[in-house]
């Protein structure tokens, strides 16, 4: 019995102290609280070993000699305990699992040193910007919300291609039923201008050392113009139609409200694309013998997504449905009549036999636009390029991009988009392609948009043109092909202060 006296006592004088921890995890994931004591010596006996984990004076865990208790949602490794490890295990971490705990250790019954380990939660917040349709020119406010997150704080900002429009600022937010915390931050006092059209927004959320960013682009409205007419009658007993010439709005989706005399009436609708990617349409009204009696003024209103004060026209009805005798048709207008009901049974029969003949050709064919730029070009900032492709087969439309005569592809998988874009060994940089589409469909077909982002350099894109070719699946036949106009780089405003190096003997223009 003497002899097991010393040898512990010598076993306790190579003990090394465990230190103490914090661990960090996020919510329903596993974590390890670390509690290890190294031991120099003979081979531990387990029956001698006493282990005991605790969190606010609540016993977790305890095990001696045979007897072993764990509370449901924790686990440890008895195995392991002769090893010196006496680390225990959170099962799905929670906000309620937080806190200190304390792993005590005794051998023989002696009690060794003990161990503190703090445990805390950490949940990334999820980012969101609620999408709105805005006005050019007009003040517009965005709002931006990190759901979710835990602890609090977190930051927010914001920029357009990239340069800060509003600096990091700290918003707590509030704590959900869950524990877990909610925070929203506005962009006020912001007035949308056509460079703003395909720019790229950011809302950027910073969280315990960690960026979470958010994207988007602006959905502008455009405003219609409006136009109330008539269509006249014989008689002032008989029921009264009007119609609202709607054109050059966007998007698709407007409605139109009638009034007399400033009560709204009832309505129906049908809207038309432009080649320009607005649409037009025309509302009919009937008033009634009694509404078109009541005479005064009639007024045709258009409301659209994120306008406050809709566009509206208004006209008396006096001069719209002037109460004169009806007219009378003479000879000459009769002939006149005749002559034209002649003339359009002609041409239908004429138009009727080209449409039926070239109806395959009409679905086959496209309408592109002209290669959209970005309104600035940055050399080491991403830049974006677009062609709009409209038809009634935009779903079998491949297109293929070229910088001057060279194919591009997607390289934004192997390369940085901080990195330079043409190596020292000629490799081709960063460039990303997007389709998008179907977007939508109106009379004339669907609607496409093929996009290419990309980060400039001088010695690549200076003098440069960017050339896509548009072609329909399986097929070798180009059927359109658009080249951009040559455009300028700008050297970053860093670069302005050595700007003799940088830009010597280049066309750039700063």
């Amino acid at each position: 019995m003497r002899c097991k006296v010393l040898i512990f006592v010598v076993l306790l004088d190579l003990i090394k102290h465990a230190s103490s921890d914090e661990i960090q995890a996020n919510p329903n994931t596993n974590a390890t609280l670390p509690c290890n004591i190294t031991f120099q010596g003979n081979t531990l006996n387990v029956s001698l070993i006493r282990v005991r984990w605790t969190r606010n004076d609540s016993s977790i865990a305890t095990f001696g000699g045979a007897e072993e208790q764990i509370k449901e949602g924790f686990s440890w490794d008895p195995t392991n305990f002769t090893n010196g490890d006496f680390s225990l295990t959170i099962m799905r971490a929670s906000l309620s699992l937080q806190g200190v705990y304390e792993c005590k250790v005794s051998y023989n019954s002696e009690d060794l040193p003990s161990t503190n380990v703090t445990f805390s939660i950490v949940a990334p917040p999820t980012v969101s910007v609620p999408q709105k349709w805005v006005l050019l020119e007009k003040e517009t406010e965005f709002e931006c919300y990190a759901s979710g997150f835990y602890p609090p704080p977190v930051f927010f900002s914001w920029s357009i291609e990239e340069q800060v429009i509003k600096p990091p600022i700290q918003v707590d937010g509030e704590p959900g039923p869950d524990g877990f915390y909610t925070a929203v931050d506005k962009l006020t006092n912001f007035y949308p201008s056509k460079e703003n059209q395909n720019a790229t927004f950011s809302c950027k959320v910073s969280h315990s050392g960690s960026d979470h960013e958010l994207d988007f682009h602006l959905n502008v409205t455009n405003l219609p113009s409006v136009r109330l007419s008539v269509v006249q009658t014989r008689s002032s007993n008989a029921p009264l139609t009007l119609y609202c010439d709607v054109e050059s709005f966007y998007p698709e989706e407007a409605s139109v409200s009638w009034f007399q005399n400033g009560t709204m009436l009832p309505d129906p609708p049908v809207t038309n694309q432009n080649n320009d990617r607005t649409y037009t349409t025309r509302r009919y009204f009937t008033l009634s013998p009694e509404q078109r009696q009541q005479r005064g003024t009639v007024e045709c209103a258009v409301n659209q997504p994120g306008v406050v004060d809709p566009v509206s026209t208004s006209a008396d009805l006096d001069k719209l449905d002037p109460q004169d005798e009806a007219p009378v048709l003479t000879n000459a207008a009769k002939a006149s009549v005749a002559m034209m009901c002649i003339s359009i049974v002609l041409v239908f029969l004429l138009c009727f036999g080209f449409s039926w003949r070239r109806r395959d050709e009409k679905q086959k064919s496209l309408t592109v636009s002209r290669i959209i730029l970005p309104p600035r070009v940055i050399v080491g900032q991403k830049g974006r390029v677009s062609v709009s492709i409209e038809g009634r087969r935009v779903d079998r439309v491949q297109t293929t991009w070229f910088l001057n005569d060279t194919p591009i592809s997607d390289t934004s998988l192997t390369a940085s988009e901080k990195g330079p874009l043409l190596t020292s060994r000629g490799e081709m940089g960063y460039y990303k392609l997007h389709t998008q589409g179907p977007l939508h469909s109106s009379g004339k077909g669907s609607h496409l948009i093929s996009a290419l982002t990309f980060v400039p350099q001088i010695s690549l894109h200076k003098g440069a043109v960017f050339k896509c070719q548009v072609s329909y699946v399986g097929k070798d036949k180009i059927v359109e092909e658009r080249v951009s106009e040559r455009f300028t780089i700008l050297c970053k405003k860093s670069e302005y202060i050595n700007i003799f190096h940088f830009c010597y003997n280049l066309n750039v223009t700063i």
